[in-house]
């Protein structure tokens, strides 16, 4: 358990990483990475539960 969450905070780390705020550079546009990032992983680890438990039924 603990090497999976710790590969989630590296995913989580790494859409971080990619989506910096910058004070000024705020001009309306939405950065999915930078403002998304943690929904993002969330869904990414919600999805692989819901495969993983599908093919555990079968």
């Amino acid at each position: 358990m603990p090497r999976l969450f710790t590969a989630l905070l590296g995913l989580v780390d790494k859409f971080e990483e990619r989506g910096v705020h910058v004070p000024g550079a705020d001009d309306g546009k939405i950065s999915p990475w930078r403002d998304f990032g943690w929904l993002i992983a969330a869904w990414l680890v919600a999805i692989g539960f819901f495969i993983l438990f599908f093919a555990l039924a079968a």
